[in-house]
């Protein structure tokens, strides 16, 4: 099986982040000098509800129980409440970033969400129903114009070297592929991944956590023949390759572009530790879904709109590290965000996430 090069076309995706000259949209654009903004790419793990506005089958999280937890109503994230990228800004003293998709949304001077439930770096991954890499980077190209309408060029480049970059994709050209028996990861080469985006865009600090365990997650876990408890082992390779090369791929980019700087969240070994050993984190359970059906709530029933209408939802979301079938709790969520910002030792990378919004 030829190898899925997810890290060339965010290679390509992070260049062409590294010349575009962004603005923001603000009645005091002075504000702009006063914080780092946040611009979020990538997939369900970082969607704040841009899939609410697509045509997508059931890539949405826009109905009960997803958001209980926190807001109390759903938003369009799949999750009981808030996502990491919701906590970082928190953290990094900003409002929640909205989705670019959201009507009425042209506040742009504290970053946009242009993540896709179900999204990948591959065109063909959930084509049609998702909002692919390529696409997201459009967006971004059509922010930046306003910006530079509303800042003038020299303050929207200081917003943009100053903003931090956070991305969250891969999972999906891994799982689509084995879901779908479809062929792309048979007929794609390393080179056709390459593109040349991300190196003209104009980002400086680029957040990326690898890929978690995703053979281990409930909907992985179905794909088992039944009385296997086990994960599902053929992701395996694909995702330790992958994590091999995005660690090689930023320290390239670090060496051959000049001021960028990145933080990697080891999803993975946090991931693993927080399924093998949910009590060490205060959960109670590791393996199984708090919401959904089948083995492990695996299958992505979750709320009844996805085909199958008969769901189980547990009693107290805070047990669980999954919420449905692939995404996690909002505990889970924070343990993840707190470990991003904070550094350590699951964190590669000359810093932490904090470190990338300082200026």
């Amino acid at each position: 099986m030829a190898k899925l090069n997810f890290c060339l076309s965010i290679f390509v995706f992070c260049i062409s982040l590294f010349n575009i000259q962004t603005k923001c949209f603000d009645e005091r654009p002075w504000l702009y000098k006063h914080h780092a903004a946040l611009f979020i790419f990538g997939d369900s793990l970082f969607d704040a509800g841009n899939n609410n506005y697509i045509n997508a089958t059931i890539g949405k999280a826009n109905f009960w129980p997803y958001g209980e937890t926190f807001f109390h109503h759903p938003t369009g994230r799949f999750c009981d409440g808030r996502l990491v990228p919701d906590f970082i800004a928190e953290y990094a003293k900003l409002p929640f970033i909205p989705p670019y998709l959201q009507p009425g949304n042209k506040l742009f001077i504290y970053g946009v969400n242009f993540a896709s439930g179900g999204a990948g770096a591959l065109v063909e991954t959930g084509k049609g129903s998702v909002i692919d890499l390529q696409t997201q980077l459009g967006y971004f190209k059509n922010v930046s114009r306003v910006l530079r309408e509303e800042l003038g060029d020299a303050k929207a480049e200081a917003l943009l070297s100053r903003a931090v970059y956070l991305f969250s994709v891969g999972t999906n050209d891994y799982a689509f592929p084995f879901e779908t028996n479809s062929s792309v990861l048979y007929t794609y080469s390393v080179e056709q991944y390459v593109g040349q985006e991300i190196y003209e865009v104009g980002g400086r600090k680029f957040g990326f956590p690898n890929l978690g365990p995703i053979e281990c997650a409930p909907f992985s876990r179905t794909m088992v023949p039944a009385g296997e408890n086990k994960c599902f082992e053929p992701f395996t390779p694909y995702v330790e390759l992958h994590n091999i090369e995005i660690s090689k791929l930023f320290q390239e980019l670090q060496s051959d572009l000049k001021g960028v700087k990145y933080s990697i969240l080891d999803f993975r070994a946090v991931g693993q530790d927080l399924i093998n050993y949910p009590s060490k984190y205060g959960f109670k359970e590791g393996k199984v879904a708090c919401c959904g059906s089948g083995p492990y709530r695996g299958i992505l029933s979750c709320g009844g709109r996805r085909g199958v209408r008969e769901f189980y939802l547990c009693d107290n979301v805070s047990d669980y590290v999954f919420f449905d079938s692939g995404h996690p709790t909002e505990r889970t969520n924070e343990i993840l965000a707190h470990l991003a910002w904070s550094g350590g030792p699951n964190v590669t990378g000359p810093c932490n996430l904090a470190a990338l919004f300082e200026f």
